[in-house]
């Protein structure tokens, strides 16, 4: 690594650090509720599947359950935690990919920046690595909420087997978060790459949710994240297909954006325009 790689890394890193906390500690509390709370919900099994029963079939069908599979541990933990968990950690995807570059842009500190004899790839490269470190942190975290009362849980759930839902959630968080960067390259305001990678990410969650509903959008979700997310399932075992494929696609977004990135014209500051963000390069 060079140098400059390892300065903007560091600088970077120690940006994300209380967004790691934030994010990771938020995702670990809802672990740190439900897995103690799983042994209350069996000890009230008939009251919960009386309730359960009770909902539409649309409802259980949208979170991908049912009144037998919700007393699993799998079913549990994918009903009330991992089904949501992809839009929650995306939030903090989109506003991180969306802003890595484009929020100093947009104040005027990346051309100043820039203005230096700093290699573009290197400062590129530091960056991305912080964002990918950040993101791991943050599923980390929340691993270790979810896992640390395991053992006094009758979810017979192993750290090792826990790991593995939050590895499928790191390839969804890098997807979104690499897509938003992308766009950030494209289009003339950081807000609104944050706009439309947010609505490609509720759109694949809610299509991907309803083809249990609606067999038609099977169709639309095989070409959306959310539809390679296994959650809970993975405690089974990680469709590893999946994840690396996944990450091939993030890799690719990230190519994309460090290719417009080493072409692009930066701003002096503020936002910019259809004319001056189109897809030329330069000479």
């Amino acid at each position: 690594m060079s140098t400059n790689m390892v300065t903007e890394f560091r600088y970077t890193l120690a940006l994300y650090r209380w967004q790691i906390i934030g994010w990771g500690l938020g995702i670990a509390a809802l672990g740190l509720m439900l897995v103690p709370f799983y042994d209350v919900f069996m000890d009230q099994q008939g009251d919960f599947l009386q309730m359960i029963e009770s909902y539409p079939p649309e409802f259980l069908a949208f979170f991908g359950g049912d009144a037998t599979t919700v007393v699993t541990a799998e079913g549990y933990l994918g009903m009330y935690g991992f089904s949501m968990l992809p839009v929650i950690i995306g939030i903090f995807a989109v506003l991180a990919g969306s802003g890595l570059f484009a929020s100093d842009e947009e104040s005027g500190r990346l051309d100043l920046i820039l203005a230096h004899p700093l290699n573009r790839a290197a400062f590129f490269t530091g960056r991305l690595l912080a964002l990918v470190l950040a993101t791991l942190a943050i599923a980390g975290l929340g691993w270790l909420g979810f896992s640390v009362l395991l053992g006094g849980s009758s979810l017979g759930i192993t750290w090792g087997q826990m790991a593995l839902p939050f590895l499928a959630l790191a390839a969804q968080a890098l997807i979104y978060s690499m897509l938003a960067l992308l766009l950030s390259m494209v289009l003339p305001a950081r807000r609104m790459a944050a706009m439309v990678s947010g609505l490609v990410m509720v759109a694949s969650y809610l299509i991907s949710s309803m083809t249990g509903l609606i067999e038609d959008l099977e169709l639309i979700a095989q070409f959306l994240p959310y539809d390679y997310f296994q959650g809970s399932e993975a405690l089974n075992g990680l469709n590893w297909t999946w994840f690396l494929g996944l990450l091939a696609v993030s890799a690719l977004l990230a190519l994309l954006a460090w290719w417009r990135f080493q072409r692009r014209d930066i701003r002096v500051a503020g936002e910019g325009s259809w004319r001056r963000s189109a897809l030329l390069t330069r000479a």
